[in-house]
């Protein structure tokens, strides 16, 4: 996939400045295939009568399938040249997700700190992932390494 964005370098980024990732709604096909690809078919996910015998009354998305869609969603978001993700600290699954429901994500630069001979630098970014309504339905911190500008 090619990058379309105006791509962020590391020296482009300002601490406290946040971005609004474009939306996506979540549909039943997503909880489908997020359950056939890591194996997790627990009812709550993927059967409509056992869903409304519980307090949600309906099925709810996986909880690291939205982290994972949310992922591809802060792609661009900045678009940065990203070499790695470092870690995820502090995440927390506040509120469920349901088919219909549309997320975005906001990402918020917490810290830079330069690494090496200057050649990357590790961002620690506070992401929270939010429904339609504004809510916050998972939030935490992660680390990335991206690529600084070429010293010319």
């Amino acid at each position: 996939m090619t990058l379309q964005s105006p791509v962020h370098l590391f020296e482009d980024l300002e601490v406290g400045r946040v971005w609004q990732s474009p939306g996506r709604t979540i549909t039943e096909t997503d909880i489908v295939t997020f359950a056939g690809f890591s194996g997790d078919y627990n009812a709550i996910h993927t059967d409509h009568e056992f869903a409304k015998t519980t307090a949600y009354r309906r099925p709810i998305a996986h909880g690291f399938g939205i982290f994972s869609i949310a992922s591809g969603l802060s792609l661009h978001s900045p678009t940065m040249k990203t070499v790695a993700l470092l870690s995820v600290t502090e995440w927390k699954f506040l509120s469920p997700v349901f088919i219909g429901d549309t997320i975005h994500v906001l990402s918020r630069v917490i810290e830079k700190t330069l690494k090496g001979v200057g050649k990357r630098g590790e961002v620690l970014w506070q992401r929270q992932i939010c429904n339609h309504e504004g809510k916050v339905v998972q939030e935490g911190r992660m680390s990335t390494l991206v690529e600084c500008r070429p010293k010319g």
